[in-house]
């Protein structure tokens, strides 16, 4: 009876694919590490609890008359031990190990190798702008990065908070305006990873994603130079796109980005380019 259903509920498997778990990156590796550590603390936890319930309901059935009913029984030192002592030890290792854990998958941390690549973020209604800062370019709805070498994107937004996550690559982090934040990651495989906004902003909210795309270096030089050369020039009618509260259906690149424009968004909306605290991270 179960074969006919048994596709359906295969079926939700697949979103394993679109998360930690199909790690692509050494950030999203590490959380894939954290879950199944702590995954199997806790199923170590709860099998003696699932297997002494009907051991116990077992034990103390109401037909059992011989050994189960002691009236003057109250205390056990075994007893008190087994319930307080492998208890303890489990909340003291677990908190020792999601402290470790906690700073080694801290946002704001750079990740080792090569010296980063610079990307600032920018957050409006319902779209990502993506800027390069060493070669002037941006992309809306799409980030170029390459494999092998940290990226350091710095984040801030137009309009209300957001919050940005990449699943395979790494966490979530907010974004909001007259602010900055910071992430790291990095894209261990070549590939096209999904990104989203994960905090509720307005109508276009469930479409506001965007592409990560992880290519070898040379092609990723190749990509920056050709952009740098041939894309649109950055000018007052893709300020309008970015004002408008619209998603783009393409994801277009622009070329000729003005300098310190990161920095004139973060201006324009009441700030002064403080960092703010990684409340949200990995």
């Amino acid at each position: 009876m179960l074969l006919p259903v048994l596709p359906s509920l295969l079926g939700g498997c697949a979103a394993l694919n679109h998360g930690f778990m199909a790690a692509a990156g050494p950030v999203a590796a590490q959380q894939r590490e954290l879950f199944f550590i702590v995954a199997a603390v806790l199923a170590f936890v709860i099998g003696p609890v699932l297997m002494l319930v009907p051991v116990i309901a077992w034990h103390y059935r109401i037909a059992n008359k011989e050994d189960a009913y002691r009236p003057n029984w109250n205390f056990s030192w075994t007893l008190e031990g087994f319930i307080w002592i492998p208890p303890a030890l489990i909340v003291i290792g677990l908190a020792t190990l999601l402290w470790v854990y906690t700073k080694r998958l801290d946002p704001y941390r750079p990740l080792p190798g090569a010296d980063p690549l610079e990307v600032q973020v920018i957050a409006s209604d319902w779209k990502w702008l993506f800027v390069y800062p060493s070669s002037g370019i941006a992309s809306i709805d799409r980030l170029t990065i390459p494999v092998g070498r940290p990226v350091r994107l710095t984040i801030t937004s137009t309009t209300v908070m957001q919050s940005l996550m990449i699943p395979r690559l790494t966490g979530q982090i907010y974004a909001m305006a007259g602010m900055r934040t910071h992430l790291n990651l990095e894209a261990s495989l070549p590939g096209v990873f999904p990104g989203a906004n994960m905090q509720y902003n307005g109508n276009g909210f469930p479409r506001q994603s965007f592409a990560v795309v992880a290519v070898d270096p040379a092609r990723f030089q190749h990509w920056m130079t050709g952009s740098a050369r041939t894309a649109p020039k950055f000018g007052p009618s893709v300020r309008s796109l970015l004002a408008g509260r619209a998603r783009v259906t393409t994801a277009p690149i622009y070329s000729h980005v003005p300098v310190g424009f990161f920095a004139s968004v973060i201006a324009a909306n009441g700030g002064v380019g403080h960092e703010a605290a990684n409340g949200s991270g990995r």
